[in-house]
Parts: C-alpha cells; sequence; structure tokens
C-alpha cells in the first residue's frame, strides 16, 4: 500500500508509534516503539530485544496488527493529526533493524488499511482507505490527473 506525500512526510517526521498486537489467548498489547517506512510501503518494528518481546510471539503466532502514530500538534487551537495502519504483519530474523543498536529481528507491518486525520485535512478531517482505493489514487497522482487526497474508502 502506498501513503500519500503528506503522510510519508508525516511518518518521516514523526518517529514513534503504538503496535498492537493480540496473544493467542486473546490478551492485547500495546507498545510505544520506533519504525522505518520502507520504499515498498511496509513498516518495519525495531527493538533491543525483539526476539524475546511478547510483539514478536503474538506476530509469530498470526497475530494482526494495528500500528498509530499520532501528534498533538496544539493546545489553542486543538489540533491533532496521526495515522493508524491495520494489517497482516511477519516476524523476520536476520533482519536489519530501524536503528543501531537494536536486535536484528523485526515485525514487517503489510498495510491493509490506512486511516488517517489531520495529515491531508484539517484536524478532524479523516481519511479511510483500503490498499486498492489508496494505490489507483496515487498512480492517478502521478499521472497528473487528479490532487494527492485520497477518498475515503
Amino acid at each position: 500500500m502506498t501513503f500519500t506525500i503528506d503522510e510519508q512526510q508525516f511518518l518521516a517526521e514523526a518517529g514513534i508509534g503504538r503496535l498492537a498486537t493480540v496473544s493467542p489467548d486473546g490478551v492485547v498489547q500495546n507498545n510505544p516503539t520506533n519504525y522505518r517506512v520502507n520504499a515498498d510501503g511496509t513498516i518495519d518494528i525495531g527493538g533491543m530485544r525483539m526476539l524475546a518481546s511478547r510483539k514478536y510471539r503474538n506476530v509469530e503466532a498470526g497475530s494482526r496488527v494495528s500500528f498509530v502514530i499520532d501528534q498533538q500538534v496544539s493546545l489553542d487551537p486543538y489540533v491533532i493529526r496521526g495515522i493508524e495502519v491495520r494489517g497482516r504483519a511477519e516476524a523476520l530474523d536476520d533482519e536489519e533493524p530501524p536503528f543501531r543498536p537494536q536486535e536484528r529481528a523485526v515485525i514487517r507491518i503489510h498495510p491493509e488499511r490506512v486511516v488517517s486525520w489531520g495529515i491531508d485535512g484539517g484536524s478532524f478531517d479523516f481519511t479511510s482507505r483500503g490498499a486498492e482505493v489508496a494505490d489507483k489514487a496515487i498512480q492517478r497522482h502521478r499521472a497528473g490527473k487528479d490532487a494527492p487526497r485520497i477518498p475515503n474508502g
């Protein structure tokens, strides 16, 4: 899945997000973590002791994920912006982490749905789309056929 130009800029600047996974017995876990957005639109999550982490074990066991990156820009006026990425994930060992000296293991998120707010519009302008909607809109924008805004999906 491709992110809009504004979403790409936000993801490059924000630096930290929260990854939610679910254990095989249904317990939800949500942790702050750093990340890297790859050229193909996947997101890598790293950590100092990734292989021993609950989030890594949850993904190994088949957990789907939700990853939220958000920011409170201002209190007065109240301005927020953020992105939620939902999708499948894979636990990969012997992969270059987002930052050194993290362990050589990552959780790679394959986005299937993106919800964003305050990125391509006002603080409470939400957009939501699946992979196919986003990719078609970005292709049209690159071809000069319309604006980069992704329609609600």
